[in-house]
């Protein structure tokens, strides 16, 4: 009856789909206990993390003998022991220098620094590439460039190629903090709008733009300035596979 927890040889096929739901879940909690991480800029623990995990986890999935009360445990303590470092670096800065790369400097003062290039292992083509992903293309304009921990390059361009603030020009305009959803898919989502106004504004806004009903909206936005921000559905064939 619980060959799915503690394997069989010929464990049947309902008995690897049960394990796969039981390690999904285990993961998912896993990971909500270490708590949010980025994706795009993997830190090297986390890296190597995920590979330990999905390795422990993985092959109970393949084969149907493992049981998998080992790989649980394995799995927890390698979590816990990935939350006690992260949570070491975080409160030890000796400790942190250990797991975390400091940040390289690549261009000083708009000179680039080849001895700190040929370290990085970073060829000129690549320097080049990350420059035009920053928008800085004219070397000229670059007063630093920084390879941070993460891998990316942060780029520091010189005061006179910086783009003009509103505070440059005297200008003071409200902050827009952040745009409150108030309906998505052509649903009015009432926990925020009573927040920050009723359905008689709503629809208003929804008339000056052309609309009649919520329904007929597929994304509109509040900010704290005021300013709204309206997509309608473009066609009715959108708007019924909604």
């Amino acid at each position: 009856m619980f060959d799915f927890w503690t394997g069989a040889e010929d464990l049947p096929v309902y008995g690897y789909v049960i394990r796969a739901a039981i390690v999904y879940i285990y993961v998912f909690v896993l990971i909500k206990v270490l708590g949010q991480r980025t994706i795009g800029n993997i830190h090297p623990l986390d890296f190597l993390f995920g590979v330990i995990i999905g390795d422990v986890l993985g092959e109970p999935l393949a084969d149907g003998d493992t049981e998998l009360a080992g790989p649980f445990a394995a799995a927890a303590l390698i979590g816990g022991t990935h939350l006690f470092l992260s949570y070491l670096a975080l409160k030890t800065p000796r400790f942190r220098r250990i797991i975390e790369d400091e940040p390289l400097v690549l261009i000083e003062n708009g000179q680039i620094l080849h001895k700190e290039l040929r370290k990085a292992k970073i060829t000129m083509e690549s320097l080049l590439m990350d420059l035009r992903l920053n928008s800085a293309v004219d070397l000229n304009e670059v007063d630093y460039a920084v390879l941070e921990s993460s891998g990316q390059i942060s780029v520091i361009k010189k005061s006179q190629y910086d783009s003009l603030s509103p505070n440059d020009i005297g200008q003071y305009p409200q902050s827009k903090g952040y745009p409150t959803v108030l309906i998505q898919d052509g649903h009015v989502i009432d926990t925020n709008l009573n927040k920050v106004r009723d359905r008689t504004w709503l629809y208003e806004q929804l008339q000056r733009h052309g609309l009649n009903d919520p329904s007929e909206c597929f994304f509109l936005t509040l900010d704290n300035s005021g300013s709204v921000y309206l997509c309608p559905y473009t066609n009715e064939n959108e708007k019924q596979n909604a």
